[in-house]
């Protein structure tokens, strides 16, 4: 997806992590998300980048040190280097460094997990000072994650990376995107999740940009239809003493689990992407990224309740979401 196409698709900005979306432990500090390259050894049914992937080189370590000292300048205190898959470009160690010589507290990596698996890469970026690791896994089994990842042997090198990070002694927080085809494995992804000592989890709701717009029709489940699952993982986690959440699933479809909305932990902060740089993410996500409709104003999570993807009700409408009573 090019830069015009992106933003003529509803400014699709920052992958749904991607949202990312995680380290609620810093939640209050200042975050910058900073894309370094697009390329990719995962072919994944929902990627939010879509064409972008094609775009070749990523950022050089110049181009990376000038977001951080932008994003820090502006009072920024935590980074996470996403893509694409970061752990691919070759500067990857070298601009966490920078980060940390310039003062970020935590660095974080949000990565597909497959690299994880060299116990001295994951070394070396402890050594350059990453604090957490954010690698995806979305199933329980080999089967179920690689049907939607297309890249074999990839399940066994995210289990493998994640107990490699654990052992370090880094923070693990795991995303999952939930779709059609995996949605009813939430609960076991959750019980292993847990086994494997993970530190906190989150289940994003695909978010229907990039590739993942092209495989809408077949992809995307239906929010009532997921979540009864999505809800059971989410017991486990509860269980296990885990902080867990669910991303881009609105308040009313959470009765009970209001605590589990990963939007009200988000941090706030800039994003740099290809060709252009948003200074707040979540006025984008708020204004731009998120919809809402006249009848949610009389809702009581409404002020802080930013609703589904827009992409999603133009898909399946709006019947699914009900005001919650006041």
């Amino acid at each position: 997806m090019g830069t015009e196409e992106f933003w003529k698709r509803r400014k699709a900005g920052p992958r749904g992590r991607e949202i990312r979306r995680d380290l609620p432990r810093n939640a209050a500090a200042k975050r910058l998300d900073v894309k370094i390259g697009f390329s990719c050894n995962n072919l994944c049914d929902f990627c939010a980048q879509g064409s972008k992937r094609g775009r070749g080189a990523g950022r050089t370590l110049d181009e990376i040190k000038d977001a951080l000292s932008r994003a820090r300048g502006a009072g920024a205190s935590a980074v996470v280097f996403t893509g694409g898959e970061p752990t691919l470009h070759p500067e990857l160690p070298a601009a966490v460094r920078a980060a940390r010589e310039m003062g970020y507290a935590a660095v974080q990596v949000q990565t597909n997990g497959r690299r994880l698996a060299f116990p001295d890469y994951c070394a070396e970026l402890k050594k350059a000072g990453v604090t957490e690791v954010s690698p995806s896994l979305h199933g329980s089994t080999p089967e179920v994650h690689e049907a939607l990842t297309h890249a074999r042997g990839s399940f066994a090198e995210v289990v493998s990376g994640i107990r490699n990070c654990k052992k370090l002694g880094l923070y693990v927080l795991t995303n999952t995107v939930v779709t059609s085809r995996n949605y009813r494995d939430m609960p076991a992804l959750a019980r292993l999740l847990a086994h494997l000592g993970v530190d906190q989890f989150q289940l994003a709701f695909v978010h229907l940009v990039g590739t993942a717009w092209e495989n809408r029709k077949w992809l995307t489940p239906r929010k009532t239809e997921a979540l009864p699952y999505v809800k059971k993982a989410l017991d486990v986690g509860r269980a296990a003493g885990l902080p867990c959440y669910t991303e881009a699933v609105p308040f009313c479809l959470m009765k009970g689990y209001e605590e589990c909305v990963a939007e009200r932990v988000i941090p706030e902060g800039p994003v740099a992407d290809a060709g252009f740089y948003l200074e707040s993410y979540g006025d984008y996500r708020r204004g731009e990224g998120k919809a809402k409709r006249p009848e949610c104003r009389g809702c009581r999570w409404f002020r802080v309740c930013e609703g589904p993807w827009r992409e999603y009700p133009e898909l399946y409408g709006w019947d699914e979401f009900r005001p919650v009573k006041k």
